[in-house]
């Protein structure tokens, strides 16, 4: 079984320097929710077969480990774009915006991105007082989810060499065989790809690193970077995975959150 009593997220390092500058984070695991079965414990997925009212009392378990209203943990309905959406204050549940990333200067206000292999990356100025999150899958992050994230706090008086971008739990490249026409997507793109990917032992397969793709992608950015180097495949009793569900033949999967906060003076 796992814990259901209180959610315990995993933090990191770079992005805990700001807590004095009042910026909140954590990186939420699968653990400490209610739900049961396959959606053990804290799944946040409104998209899921979940119970509804698991999911919400989830959500509600989330916002308080943030020190936010429920109303105030605010997420996206994520369609693996490079769409940002800059947020000034709560939007119902049932009406989210289509897009993959968000970022915010109000205090108050929780940014969270849903995940279950694809990255979560939280972003913060502290001396500027805006944050974003970002999901970045490798559609996403092809297509340019983490530089666009960057550009919105910049609009909002953001400076790209004060932000930290942190990556939390995603796949790693030793569980993430991908096909032929993922890898010419890719190569195509930029022949310089190629490194992120490395033989599988299946003809025309390979093993890609998303991990190191999004940290390179920031840096290339002028941010600096850190990933948490948790794999979501590898373990199950700590993360969902869309992947690890779809090789066990499971017919849903849950999501986790990973959420960034401006705390309130």
């Amino acid at each position: 079984m796992l814990d259901t009593t209180r959610p315990e997220p995993l933090r990191s390092p770079l992005l805990d320097r700001a807590r004095d500058n009042g910026v909140r984070h954590g990186f939420f695991t699968r653990r400490g929710g209610v739900s049961t079965g396959i959606f053990e414990s804290l799944n946040v997925g409104l998209g899921s077969t979940d119970s509804s009212e698991s999911v919400r009392e989830n959500r509600r378990r989330v916002s308080v480990a943030m020190g936010v209203t429920a109303e105030d943990l605010v997420t996206l309905h994520q369609c693996h774009s490079a769409e940002v959406v800059t947020v000034e204050e709560p939007f119902p549940a049932d009406s989210r915006p289509k897009a993959d990333a968000l970022v915010t200067s109000r205090p108050g206000l929780a940014l969270g991105v849903l995940a279950a292999d694809c990255g979560p990356v939280l972003f913060a100025d502290a001396e500027a007082q805006v944050i974003g999150a970002a999901h970045a899958g490798w559609k996403g992050a092809l297509t340019g989810v983490l530089e666009n994230t960057i550009a919105a706090m910049e609009r909002l008086g953001a400076r790209r060499e004060r932000v930290a971008a942190v990556l939390g739990p995603s796949i790693s490249q030793e569980n993430y065989e991908v096909g032929p026409e993922f890898i010419e997507r890719f190569v195509q793109a930029d022949g310089g790809n190629a490194r992120y990917f490395r033989d599988s032992g299946r003809a025309g397969h390979a093993l890609f690193d998303l991990n190191l793709y999004t940290i390179d992608r920031l840096t290339r950015a002028g941010v600096k970077a850190e990933a948490l180097g948790r794999c979501t495949y590898a373990d199950g009793d700590c993360f969902f995975s869309y992947r690890r569900a779809t090789h066990r033949g499971e017919p849903d999967y849950g999501r986790q959150i990973s959420a960034i906060c401006l705390e309130v003076s």
